[in-house]
């Protein structure tokens, strides 16, 4: 035979006319479909089905937040943080520390103040705390500090409280710096509690706490949901509200209510007090200054008025 013939494959085969027995069958069960596309999260071995799973498991490790809390429980990272938060009495319910780290000064004595506060102390390898952190970094200590528990505005109202009731109530403050700074200012000045709103609100997190230097195990931060609806509930309970502003009724010094029941409201450095609140408000209240461009924050403010508040009273 000439040409390829010979070749293996090269000569073409024959086969029947027409449709193969059954192939109707087979072609109609080739078009039919499989169903609905499954989820990412639901495919096995897709990237978005590994990350559900890590997810998951990371979420199981992490603290829970406690049914009607503010806020989840919180955690202080680094050694000096940590530390630092044993030595002004920061609450916590557990330590963790890294399984296999260099042990200093600042890790012995974490673990020492622990010891005598009753926290408990957990041994944690490495790849446990970068799950509980997020990855962040912790040094190898990381304190977790449980929900705070809120009073209730009336709460501090309580006739167990000596004294005429003073209380202050923050309006729009944010830093928990300056919260922690007016509660050590109302612990300092006889004060018989903070009121805080709900929303848009700092709250009492482990820098209030630190801030605070101990005054927040005395002084009790209730919660308002609606902080102009609490202010009316004080005026109906017979106390007096004044707000702090720079452009007062009257200035702190003449200030002729600090006798009586009085809440006294601090706005943020920025905005001031919001509308309704200022409207809600007996009187204005403005501190006077040498300097006419300068301004004190939050926690300044409240502590010269609770001052002068409390040098009238004892007059």
């Amino acid at each position: 035979m000439a040409g390829n013939s010979q070749r293996k494959g090269a000569v073409r085969k024959t086969t029947k006319k027409g449709p193969q027995v059954g192939s109707g069958g087979q072609r109609r069960k080739g078009l039919e479909g499989r169903g609905p596309t499954p989820k990412a999260t639901e495919r096995t071995g897709h990237p978005a089905a590994r990350r559900a799973r890590q997810g998951a498991t990371t979420s199981a490790r992490r603290p829970q937040q406690r049914a009607g809390a503010r806020a989840s429980t919180e955690l202080v990272l680094g050694r000096n943080s940590v530390l630092e938060a044993l030595r002004t009495y920061v609450p916590a319910t557990a330590l963790y520390v890294s399984s296999r780290m260099e042990s200093d000064d600042r890790v012995r004595e974490a673990i020492k103040l622990a010891t005598e506060q009753g926290v408990s102390i957990l041994e944690a390898a490495k790849p446990e705390l970068d799950r509980l952190t997020d990855g962040a970094v912790h040094q190898g200590l990381v304190m977790q500090v449980p929900p705070y528990d809120y009073a209730h505005p009336e709460d501090l109202l309580s006739a167990e409280l000596p004294g005429t009731p003073l209380i202050v109530a923050l309006d729009g403050i944010t830093d928990p710096r300056n919260l922690g700074a007016i509660i050590r200012s109302v612990g300092a000045f006889g004060g018989h509690g903070v009121v805080v709103p709900s929303r848009r609100s700092a709250g009492m997190t482990a820098a209030a706490w630190k801030t605070s230097a101990g005054a927040a195990a005395r002084v009790r931060v209730a919660q308002a949901t609606n902080l102009t609806n609490a202010l009316l509930d004080y005026r109906r309970a017979g106390c007096f509200v004044i707000g702090l502003d720079a452009d007062g009724d009257v200035q702190l010094p003449d200030l002729e209510l600090a006798d009586l029941p009085l809440v006294v409201v601090v706005g943020s450095e920025g905005k001031g007090l919001s509308r309704l609140v200022r409207e809600t408000c007996d009187q204005i209240v403005s501190i006077s200054m040498a300097g006419v461009t300068e301004s004190l924050n939050a926690g300044i403010a409240g502590a010269v008025t609770l001052y002068e508040i409390a040098r009238k009273r004892q007059r």
